[in-house]
């Protein structure tokens, strides 16, 4: 055979100078252990223990990132509803961004109803004879749905007419529930504010809807919620903040809007900076093009993530990959001496953007 050149074996050297770091499961005695171990192995369980660093260094950068939360798919059905709300409780996250139907599931639940296991092979027409509905293999009740979309609408009838945000119109709802359990009233409670920028595509919307006819019928004015006004007070926080961060658990509509409002800072006169970190845990494909599997580097193409920014996907459900990354952080204390935000407000107006100590 040839001999290989001086060239040849340095390059060689170079990319086999990293072995795989197999797991060791008896010297693994913690959750935290396990993701940190990750790390050191290939494929998706590197790339989850790639996603905890990423975000151990967002949580302790000394800049202080505002770390954007964004929330997509059946999460509340999939059990991670304490999971999302430790996120909160625990300091280790700033801005909640979510479908209607993550944050509409926790209000339900919130009220008193359930989730409750069930099975793929259900029958669905039988099911629809019991008002039963089916997520996956969760069920819901559906008298517990009708109900709660009307006590929604309900509190619009309440309110002054006229527009509001979804971040308005949820610390509304919020002020409504006595569960300390819920994501909804814990992000209230520390005044993490919460965005449904597709609020309208969800139960949230069906009980507005109840709430927008009885005004039509009574030829009076309603409450409107205005998905620009979300876009300008996100906007306002990203450009407030001295860097960003985001966290997407799968992709939808929340991903783009919390990468939007970074491109859109320009209209208040701010730099485009990009996030200083990102990451993503999703089992959305990137070769259709469709932006929830797109990657983080493609964002950098649109300014939306920065040049050299810290950023990690692994391609995991989120009921596994969420429940290690959260438990892991939690257990490690990696928010520990984290400052808490605080967001002072004049109606759609951000007066004050400041940190308070954290607890």
């Amino acid at each position: 055979a040839k001999p290989l050149s001086a060239q040849v074996l340095e390059r060689m050297s170079e990319l086999l100078s990293q072995r795989v770091r197999a797991l060791a499961p008896s010297q693994t005695r913690t959750v935290a252990d396990l993701v940190r171990a990750l790390s050191g192995m290939s494929i998706q369980a590197r790339n989850l223990g790639q996603c905890y660093e990423v975000l151990e260094a967002m949580l302790r950068d000394p800049d202080r990132p505002t770390i954007l939360l964004g929330l997509a798919g059946p999460l509340i059905a999939g059990g991670l509803r304490q999971v999302i709300r430790e996120l909160v409780e625990h300091n280790l996250v700033d801005v909640v961004v979510s479908t209607g139907a993550i944050l509409y599931q926790d209000v339900y639940q919130a009220r008193g109803w359930a989730h409750y296991r069930g099975s793929v092979q259900a029958d669905d027409a039988a099911l629809r004879e019991l008002y039963v509905d089916r997520i996956y293999d969760t069920y819901v009740d559906e008298v517990g749905f009708a109900d709660t979309d009307t006590w929604i609408g309900r509190i619009a009838d309440q309110l002054a007419p006229g527009a509001y945000s979804s971040r308005q119109f949820m610390d509304q709802v919020a002020d409504r529930l006595d569960d300390p359990l819920s994501i909804v009233t814990t992000c209230r409670r520390h005044g993490v504010p919460m965005f449904l920028p597709a609020l309208n595509d969800s139960s949230i919307g069906i009980g507005l809807t109840e709430h927008h006819h009885r005004r039509v019928v009574a030829n009076e004015p309603g409450v409107v919620i205005s998905s620009i006004q979300d876009n300008y007070e996100l906007t306002q926080i990203v450009a407030r903040s001295p860097a960003t961060a985001a966290f997407f658990v799968a992709g939808g509509v929340p991903k783009n809007y919390i990468n939007d409002a970074v491109v859109s800072s320009y209209v208040l006169g701010q730099p485009d900076h990009g996030h200083r970190y990102a990451l993503q845990v999703t089992t959305a494909v990137s070769a259709d093009g469709g932006l929830s599997g797109s990657t983080l580097d493609e964002a950098e193409s649109w300014g939306k993530v920065r040049h050299g920014a810290s950023r990690a996907m692994a391609w995991l459900e989120p009921t596994v990959s969420l429940s290690l990354l959260a438990t892991a952080a939690i257990q490690e204390e990696l928010a520990k001496g984290r400052s808490r935000l605080r967001m002072s407000w004049n109606g759609q107006i951000l007066e004050r953007l400041e940190t308070v100590p954290g607890g």
